[in-house]
């Protein structure tokens, strides 16, 4: 059983030995019962496990409050997005946007007419507009629900109608519903879905489903105002490996069918003008050969990598369908490039317009946008930003004929920017900058009050590291500070150094923070990533202790300074660095971390286990593998030597990293490490979240709160708590 906390010990969960063999190996797990959240049991160890969280934390109740506070007192509340511009095929265009309201936890998403693209309404005060429509009340529908998240939400081409998905669980499971925007009418369109849905013209919609092991695997069509169990399956794929998703081309021509595992693309377009037509291959899939499409009704724009590492651009035309479904609509032989990689480029994504091309992608390790003409692609120019760290993207514009892009920008110090580009012009024009209001102790936002860098750690390879930092200008750099490091190192993901109104408070007291951007990750191409995956993770690992040590060779801080944050795959990274190097950090957060990674990974009834086969290998099939994953995977390499202090974090309802994972390893962790008083190990569950915590802004900030406060008072308090035991931990 497991006990309820007492000042003098946190819960202690029993031990059952549940035997797992494999490749000859066995090994006894003693705490796998945890994973049965429909036991009450397990129930009443979680929740005894938050109760002990609570009273061990206990003592930083003014502390969250003051920095709940301090959100709250930044942000402002009543506001209003940049709206968008979209003409519907009846002709009529609006602006559309959200606003936010004070007091209010959820976003209400409006429209009113429009007149002319230049015309854009007045945002300064935040208030509804004249003419307003509301299209989705987000607080209305969260009333009642204790979770509630958002999967789509898209008006039909006509203007006419509302479709949107509600996820009320964190089960990443939607229920969709149509509205009839005229009169107010709502309808259920489909229930337990992926979150993934589109319009086809205006009466048919199509969406994707999941298989047993929660993967995307089927494209499903519905037609408005006929019985949900009519819907009619439309694309299945049954090779495990592969994810799908399901959108609209930009011009309305196209439904395409994206499918993808971490190497192999493949992409099917049928007529949206012929929903019930069949799906069409654009090239068929061949193993290694990683591309997407973007579909214009004459035209493919093609991001690959058949010749380029770093992937280029091409493109096909496209004639009369062939009579033949089955015949490829563009087979690889057939495409043209347009535009190839210079060195240290990796293109990702290209949209396509009437006139031009907005290619995306990363040019020295940073994110960038290039701006073509379409009969002139190889003409490309990077559109220029002059932050020497910054985070950009390219707002998809709805509008095909449009002759502007949108960007959002950011940067570790300038708060996020909505910027249009005029395509004949490429000059950048701030539309909005999100206001940081002025705090009541420091005063207004001021971006020379903060400094940010680019550093450039060197891991014992001799690889050098990208590394983002930000602190207070009058921050000491002698050492004494204290910092957190934050790292990830996975799927090819870069980290954004964007911007965080909530790390604002942070960095007022005195903690310098920096981003390791290490391999695994995507910022400096392809081979960054494969340098970090497979048998190569342990390099992940090794290059987030070689940035920390770096950090405290050049004088920024010191071991008993130094925290480390990571989630999801990076809570994967803080698990292995708490083993590895349990001396370089005096704390580490783990959020919803994959600590239990071989357990995971060699189930394939699990979720989205067989998907994962090729970013971390395959133990099931492989012994190499197997030995490999074993000797890094958190969970069963604890030593029984001194750890840092360690917060997880996790949500019940996590379908993409059980709660368990964490459950077991703090089990364990409090079981065979030699854990201090002054050094506990903490669990909190949220119950009715998934993988991205609690929503409604609100209990977001309650939740940031929480953590920061936790991670604030070891780095810059004394870590002990009144009154508490030396069995504590």
């Amino acid at each position: 059983m497991s006990h309820t906390p007492t000042p003098s010990g946190p819960p202690v969960a029993a031990r059952r030995p549940h035997e797992r063999t494999h490749h000859g190996d066995v090994v006894i797990d003693n705490y796998e019962w945890l994973r049965d959240k429909q036991d009450p049991e397990v129930i009443s160890h979680l929740e005894a496990e938050n109760a002990w969280a609570e009273a061990r934390t206990a003592h930083l109740e003014d502390l969250r409050n003051d920095l709940f506070n301090d959100y709250k007192a930044r942000t402002q509340e009543t506001d209003l997005s940049v709206p968008t511009w979209e003409t519907h095929t009846d002709g009529a265009a609006y602006w559309y946007y959200s606003r936010t309201v004070e007091g209010k936890d959820y976003p209400i998403w409006c429209r009113v007419p429009a007149t002319h693209r230049d015309n854009v309404p007045d945002l300064t005060t935040g208030a509804p507009l004249d003419g307003e429509q509301v299209l989705l009340d987000g607080n209305l529908e969260a009333e009642g629900k204790q979770f509630f998240s958002l999967g789509a939400l898209e008006v039909s081409p006509n203007g006419h109608l509302l479709m949107w998905a509600t996820d009320n669980a964190g089960d990443e499971r939607y229920d969709v519903s149509i509205r009839d925007l005229a009169t107010g009418d709502t309808y259920p369109a489909q229930t337990g879905i992926a979150g993934n849905i589109t319009w086809a013209g205006d009466e048919v919609l199509f969406y994707t489903r999941v298989d047993e092991a929660w993967r995307p695997h089927q494209v499903w069509r519905h037609t408005l105002r006929t019985d949900l169990e009519q819907d009619e399956l439309v694309f299945q794929e049954d090779d495990e490996r592969f994810w799908m998703w399901v959108s609209t081309s930009r011009d309305r021509a196209w439904v395409v069918i994206h499918l993808g595992t971490k190497l192999t693309g493949e992409v099917h377009l049928l007529p949206a003008a012929d929903p019930t037509a069949a799906p069409r291959v654009v090239s068929p899939r061949h193993e290694g050969l990683d591309y997407d499409v973007e579909a214009t009704a004459d035209r493919l724009w093609i991001v690959h990598n058949a010749t380029f590492e770093d992937f280029e651009v091409a493109t096909v035309a496209l004639g009369p369908l062939p009579d033949d479904p089955a015949t490829p609509l563009a087979p690889s032989q057939t495409w043209q490039s347009v535009l190839t990689p210079p060195p240290g480029t990796r293109f990702s994504e290209v949209d396509a317009y009437a006139s031009h091309l907005v290619v995306s992608g990363r040019h020295d390790g940073l994110p960038a946008v290039w701006l073509a003409e379409v009969d002139d692609v190889a003409g490309a120019t990077p559109l220029g930003f002059d932050e020497p760290v910054h985070e950009v993207s390219a707002q998809s514009e709805s509008d095909y004929d449009t002759d502007r892009v949108r960007l959002s920008f950011t940067s570790l110090v300038t708060p996020p920017q909505v910027r249009e580009v005029g395509f004949s012009d490429r000059q950048q024009r701030v539309l909005k900058q999100t206001p940081v209001l002025d705090h009541p102790v420091h005063g207004p936002y001021r971006s020379e009050d903060y400094v940010q860098e680019r550093l450039w750690a060197t891991a014992t390879d001799g690889t050098r590291i990208p590394l983002s930092m930000v602190r207070r200008a009058d921050t000491p750099t002698d050492g004494s500070a204290p910092l957190v490091l934050y790292g990830y190192g996975s799927y090819e993901i870069s980290i954004p150094a964007r911007f965080s109104t909530q790390r604002l408070s942070l960095l007022d007291h005195g903690i310098i923070y920096v981003i390791a951007h290490i391999r695994g990750g995507g910022e400096l191409g392809r081979a960054w990533y494969d340098q970090g995956k497979m048998t190569n993770k342990r390099t992940t690992f090794t290059d987030f202790i070689d940035a920390g040590q770096w950090l405290v060779d050049q004088g920024w801080t010191r071991p008993d300074r130094m925290a480390a944050i990571g989630g999801s795959a990076g809570g994967l990274l803080m698990g292995a660095v708490a083993n590895m190097a349990p001396d370089l950090f005096c704390a580490i957060h783990a959020a919803v971390p994959f600590v239990d990674a071989l357990t995971t990974i060699l189930n394939p009834d699990l979720p989205l286990t067989v998907t994962e086969w090729e970013e971390w290998g395959d133990p099931l099939h492989d012994p190499e593998v197997y030995r490999y994953m074993a000797g890094y995977t958190p969970y069963e390499n604890i030593a029984p030597v001194a750890y840092p202090a360690i917060l997880a974090t996790t949500g019940l309802n996590d379908t993409r990293v059980y709660y368990v994972e964490p459950a077991k390893w703090v089990a364990r962790l409090r079981a065979e490490a030699q854990l201090s008083p002054n050094r506990p190990v903490l669990l909190r569950t949220e119950m009715v979240a998934g993988h991205a915590g609690v929503t409604g802004r609100y209990d977001k900030w309650r939740e940031q709160a929480w953590e920061m406060a936790w991670l604030v008072d070891r780095l810059t308090g004394s870590g002990q708590v009144s009154g508490s035991g030396t069995t504590t931990v």
